[in-house]
C-alpha cells in the first residue's frame, strides 16, 4: 500500500503533545514527581519497586492517551488511504467487498438482490471486564472531540491555544475522577452504560452506514438505483444481555428484567419522536407549490377519523402542509403510557406502513432527494430500534433449570424424584408426558423452591410483555452448558408452567427460541447429536414453525449460540478454534437435514483468550455455509468502548461487520464447499495441543502454582462488574468463569490459554509428518481459518513478557512447585515461538512489525506498573495472612489501581 503517511510518527507526535499537557496540568496541582516521572515525553522512569502511590494512575491516563491517538491515527490513516487510493483499499469494508465479489463474476444484480438477507445483529454484554467506571468514559469521549477538534486546520493560532486549553481542562477532570469502582456497580448502571450507545451512538451513525455503502456502490461501477430503498439494504439491529443474563447472576431478578425492558421501549420511543419531530419540522411542504396525492388525503382522513376530537390539534397545527400533518399524526400515534387509545400503534411495523406511505406520496410529487435525506433515515430508524431499542436475551445455566424442575415435581407430589439425576431417555419421557398434559404441575402463585420461583416469575414478565408488546423485543431463552436434549426440552415444561407457550396443531408451541449453548470442548464434540434429538421433537418442530410464521421466514431458522471463552480455557486455543469450526459445520448439516436455517449466536470475548481477532478475518475463517447472511455476535466489556465510543470507530467496526458477512455470504453461495486437505491435519494438532494444555492445567499442585503467581485473589475482589467472578463460589477451576482466567494471566503477562500447547503439536507433527508441517507453513496465510489461528497465536505471543512472568512467579511459596510450572511454562513458550516463526518464515518481530511497535510504546511504563503491582501484591498477602483486614482493604483500593492501569496498557482485561 502507498505510504500516505506514518502513522506511527504521528502516533509519537500526538501522545507528546497530549502527556505534555498532562504534565503540565499535573504540575500546576503540585503532582512534580509524578509528571517529571511521565513517559513519552524523555524522562527517566522510576526503577525498581519503589515508587509514588499515584504513580499508577498516571500512568493508566498515559495508557488511556495512547490508546486514543492511536485510534485517531487509524482513522486518519483509513481515510487518507480512501481519499487517495479509493474505497476499495481498505481491507473489509464495502469497497474492497464490492470488487472482490465483482471479480468473482458476480453481477450487481444478483449482488443487490442478495444484500436485503444479510443481518447482522451485536449483542451488548456487561461481563465483569470494563476496568473504567461510566463516568471515566465520558470525560474520555470528550477528550477524543477535542482531539479531532485540534485536526482542523481552520483554527488560528490565538484558537489552537483556547483547544489546548480546554485538553488540559478534561485531563484534569480525568485525574480528578475516581478510575476504579469502590462498590460493585449493580445491573442499573451497567443498563445505563449499555444504553449510551444505543441512544447516543448506533442511531447517529445509520446514516453514515448507508451513505458509505452506497458510495462503494457507486465506485465499484454499479447502478445506484439498485439500492434505492431501505428494504433493498443490509439488516442492522441490536441485541442486549444486561437485565437478561442471570447463569451465576442472583442481582438479575424478574423484577430487572422487568425495568430492563420498560427502559428499552422508553428509549426507543423518545428516539423515533425526536426522529419524527425532526421530520416534522423539514417537510414544510406547501400544498400550494405542489399538488398532494390523493393517497396522502386519503390517509390523513383515514387517521383522523380513526382518532376523532384528538386528531385536531395535529392537523391545525401546519393548515396546508399535508406532509406534516401526516408526521404530526404519527406523532400522536407513539405509544406513551397514559394512551390507552385504539389510534395508538401497536406494532413498530405500523409506524414503518405510514412512512412508507409518506415516502411514496413524496416520490408522486418528484421529491426524490428528499426521500433520501429525510425518509430513509427515518424508516432505518424503525427497522433497526424499533420500539424495543435492542432485543433482550434471557440466559439461564442448564443446572439451574435442573433444580427447578426437581423443585416443581417435589411440589406436584412426585417427592421420590431428583431430575438432575435421571437417565436422559427417563428426562425426554418426564418432559413429553407433562408437555402433552393440559393442568400445570402447580399453582403459579405457589412458592415452591428458590430455583422454580426465580424461573417462573421471570417468565411471568416475559408472557406478560408478549401479551401487551408481541415478541419483538424479547430475543433468545439461552441454556447455558447444554449437555442434552433434555436440558432445551427442559425450558418448553418451564415456559408452559407460566403460559408462555401458545396452543397450536398437535399441541403448545413456544414463541421465542430457545437456544443452546455449546461451551466446553466435549459439548462442541456432541452438539451435532443434541441438537438433532432436539430439532426432531414434536414441540421444537411446532415452535420453529409458529416463530417462522411471525418472523415471515421462508424457512425454521433454529439460533445456536457456540462460546469461545470456556472452550478456550477447557481446551486452549487451536483446539477451542478447531473444534469450534467443525462444530459448526456438523450443526449446519443437521439443520439441512430438518430443512431448519442455523443462526449461529457467537459468544465472542474481548481477548484472543475468549475468541477475540480481527473481525474480517474473524469472518472469513467461518465454515462455508455456517454465516448464510446472519451474524449474531456478543460485544463484551472494555470491547464495546474501544470499538464504539466514538462514531469514526463505530461505524468502521459496524462496517467490518456488515461488508464481511455480505462478502462471505454471497461468495458461498455462489461458490461449492470444498474440503481443505489440511483439515484431518487441524484435527490431530488440536487433539495434540489440547492434550499438552490439559496435561499442565490438570498437573497436581496447578492451582496453587495459577493463585500465586497471578494476581486472580486482586481479580476476584475487583468492582468491576456485577457478576461474581465464579459461578457457585467454589474454589476450583472449573468453577472459575474464563474472564477472570484470562483476566489474571494477562496480568502476569502470560497468555498461557492463548498459545500454550500449540508449540507442542506442531513440534510433534515435525518429528512425525514434516511434509505435513511443511504443508502447513505453506498455507497458514492462504487457509483462513488457519490463519486466522496462527495470526492470533503469533499476536500472543508478542504480547509475553517472560522477564515480568518470572517475577510473578517469584510469588510461589513453594520453590519446587515455583521451578517446576515455570519451566514447563517457559519452556512451551519458547517452543511455541520457534515453530510460529518457522510458519511466518522468521522472527515474528520482523515478520509482524506493527504489532511490537504498538508494544514497544508501553513496555517500558508497563514493567513500572508491573513492579508496582508486584511490591503491592506481596504486602497485601502478607496483611491478610495475618489477619489485618482492615489495612489489607487499604492496601487494595491501590492494587486496583494498578490492575487498572496495566489493564489499560494492554488494551484488555479478560
Amino acid at each position: 500500500m502507498h505510504k500516505l503517511f506514518d502513522q506511527f510518527e504521528k502516533i509519537d507526535r500526538d501522545q507528546h503533545f497530549l502527556v505534555e499537557c498532562f504534565a503540565e496540568m499535573l504540575h500546576s496541582l503540585g503532582e512534580q514527581s509524578i509528571a517529571n516521572q511521565m513517559p513519552w515525553i524523555g524522562n527517566a522512569l522510576p526503577q525498581g519497586e519503589d515508587t509514588p502511590e499515584r504513580l499508577a494512575q498516571a500512568y493508566s491516563v498515559g495508557f488511556q492517551l495512547l490508546n486514543m491517538v492511536e485510534e485517531n491515527a487509524s482513522a486518519q490513516h483509513r481515510r487518507a488511504t480512501e481519499e487517495v487510493e479509493g474505497l476499495d483499499h481498505v481491507s473489509g469494508l464495502w469497497g474492497q467487498i464490492f470488487h472482490q465479489l465483482r471479480d468473482a463474476g458476480l453481477t450487481s444484480a444478483q449482488i443487490a438482490e442478495q444484500l436485503a438477507d444479510i443481518r447482522v445483529e451485536p449483542v451488548l454484554t456487561a461481563h465483569p471486564t470494563e476496568a473504567k467506571r461510566a463516568s471515566v468514559l465520558e470525560h474520555h469521549r470528550a477528550l477524543y472531540l477535542l482531539l479531532l477538534k485540534r485536526e482542523n486546520q481552520m483554527w488560528t493560532p490565538r484558537e489552537q491555544r483556547r483547544i489546548r486549553k480546554e485538553i488540559v481542562f478534561e485531563l484534569e477532570r480525568i485525574w480528578r475522577t475516581g478510575e476504579i469502582y469502590l462498590q460493585k456497580p449493580e445491573v442499573v448502571t451497567e443498563l445505563l452504560s449499555v444504553l449510551h450507545y444505543l441512544k447516543k451512538v448506533f442511531p447517529n451513525i445509520l446514516d453514515i452506514l448507508d451513505r458509505r455503502l452506497l458510495q462503494a456502490w457507486e465506485e465499484a461501477g454499479f447502478d445506484p438505483k439498485d439500492l434505492n430503498d431501505p428494504e433493498k439494504l443490509p439488516r442492522l439491529s441490536f441485541g442486549n444481555w444486561v437485565g437478561g443474563d442471570r447463569d451465576g447472576h442472583p442481582g438479575v431478578t424478574a423484577e430487572v428484567t422487568r425495568q430492563t425492558l420498560g427502559r428499552l421501549r422508553h428509549h426507543a420511543l423518545d428516539l423515533l419522536d425526536l426522529q419524527l419531530k425532526e421530520l416534522g419540522r423539514r417537510l414544510s411542504l406547501s400544498e400550494l407549490r405542489q399538488t398532494p396525492p390523493a393517497g396522502l388525503i386519503a390517509r390523513i382522513e383515514q387517521v383522523r377519523n380513526q382518532m376523532g376530537e384528538l386528531a385536531e390539534p395535529a392537523i391545525q397545527r401546519n393548515i396546508g402542509e399535508p406532509w406534516r400533518q401526516l408526521v404530526n399524526l404519527m406523532r400522536f400515534r407513539l405509544p406513551k403510557a397514559e394512551q390507552q387509545h385504539a389510534h395508538v400503534y401497536r406494532r413498530s411495523v405500523e409506524l414503518w406502513d405510514d412512512l412508507k406511505s409518506l415516502r411514496d406520496s413524496l416520490r408522486e410529487v418528484g421529491a426524490e432527494r428528499l426521500i433520501e435525506v429525510d425518509i430513509h433515515p427515518a424508516m432505518r430508524l424503525v427497522q433497526t430500534f424499533g420500539f424495543h431499542m435492542a432485543v433482550l436475551d434471557v440466559r439461564q445455566n442448564s443446572a439451574f433449570h435442573d433444580r427447578a424442575v426437581s423443585q416443581l415435581l417435589q411440589a406436584a407430589g412426585f417427592e421420590d424424584l431428583d431430575f438432575a439425576e435421571m437417565s436422559e431417555e427417563e428426562r425426554v419421557a418426564l418432559l413429553d408426558q407433562e408437555l402433552a398434559s393440559p393442568r400445570p404441575l402447580v399453582r403459579l402463585n405457589q412458592k415452591v423452591g428458590l430455583e422454580a420461583d426465580a424461573v417462573r416469575s421471570c417468565y411471568a414478565v416475559l408472557t406478560e410483555h408478549i401479551r401487551e408488546h408481541g415478541e419483538a423485543a424479547l430475543g433468545a431463552l439461552i441454556v447455558s452448558m447444554t449437555r442434552s436434549a433434555s436440558d432445551l426440552l427442559t425450558v418448553y415444561l418451564l415456559a408452559n408452567e407460566c403460559g408462555l407457550t401458545q396452543p397450536g396443531v398437535g399441541g403448545p408451541a413456544c414463541p421465542l427460541p430457545v437456544v443452546p449453548l455449546f461451551e466446553t470442548i466435549d459439548d462442541l464434540h456432541r452438539s451435532p447429536e443434541i441438537l438433532r434429538a432436539f430439532l426432531a421433537h414434536p414441540m421444537t418442530q411446532r415452535s420453529l414453525e409458529l416463530q417462522r410464521q411471525r418472523q415471515g421466514f421462508s424457512r425454521p431458522v433454529q439460533q445456536v449460540m457456540i462460546g469461545y471463552s470456556d472452550s478456550n480455557k477447557d481446551g486452549g486455543i487451536l483446539s477451542s478454534h478447531w473444534t469450534l469450526y467443525r462444530a459448526q459445520e456438523s450443526l449446519v448439516e443437521v439443520g439441512q437435514e430438518f430443512g431448519v436455517r442455523i443462526r449461529f449466536f457467537h459468544g465472542r470475548g474481548g481477548t484472543i483468550s475468549r475468541g477475540a481477532g480481527p473481525t474480517h478475518r474473524f469472518i472469513r475463517a467461518l465454515p462455508h455455509s455456517a454465516l448464510d447472511g446472519d451474524l449474531r455476535m456478543t460485544e463484551q466489556g472494555e470491547t464495546i468502548a474501544q470499538k464504539y465510543a466514538n462514531w469514526g470507530t463505530a461505524h468502521f467496526n459496524l462496517e467490518l461487520m456488515m461488508a464481511g458477512v455480505a462478502g462471505a455470504t454471497l461468495q458461498h453461495r455462489h461458490q461449492p464447499k470444498q474440503r481443505h486437505p489440511l483439515e484431518p491435519v487441524l484435527d490431530a494438532l488440536a487433539e495434540s495441543s489440547r492434550a499438552t494444555y490439559s496435561e499442565l492445567l490438570h498437573s497436581p499442585g496447578f492451582i496453587d502454582y495459577y493463585s500465586q503467581a497471578t494476581p486472580i485473589d486482586v481479580i476476584e475482589q475487583s468492582r468491576i462488574g456485577s457478576r461474581p467472578s465464579r459461578r457457585t463460589g467454589q474454589r476450583s477451576l472449573e468453577d472459575l468463569r474464563a474472564i477472570p482466567w484470562v483476566f489474571s494471566w494477562s496480568q502476569a503477562r502470560c497468555y498461557l490459554s492463548s498459545w500454550y500447547g500449540v508449540g507442542t503439536a506442531l513440534e510433534r507433527l515435525q518429528q512425525d509428518h514434516p511434509e505435513q508441517l511443511e504443508a502447513i507453513r505453506e498455507e497458514h496465510l492462504q487457509w483462513h481459518p488457519l490463519h486466522y489461528i496462527t495470526s492470533n497465536v503469533a499476536t500472543s505471543l508478542a504480547n509475553v513478557d517472560t522477564e515480568v512472568m518470572k517475577e510473578y512467579a517469584q510469588l510461589v511459596e513453594d520453590p519446587e512447585l515455583r521451578e517446576f510450572f515455570l519451566g514447563k511454562i517457559l519452556e512451551e513458550y519458547e517452543r511455541t515461538t520457534r515453530m510460529i516463526e518457522l510458519l511466518y518464515g522468521g522472527p515474528l518481530q520482523e515478520k509482524r512489525p506493527q504489532i511490537h511497535q504498538v508494544l514497544e510504546l508501553r513496555h517500558a511504563p508497563l514493567r513500572v506498573l508491573h513492579h508496582q503491582q508486584l511490591a503491592l501484591l506481596k504486602q497485601w498477602r502478607a496483611m491478610r495472612r495475618a489477619g489485618a483486614s482492615q489495612e489489607s482493604e487499604a492496601l487494595l483500593t491501590q492494587l486496583l489501581v494498578t490492575v487498572n492501569a496495566i489493564a489499560s496498557g494492554l488494551r484488555t482485561t479478560g
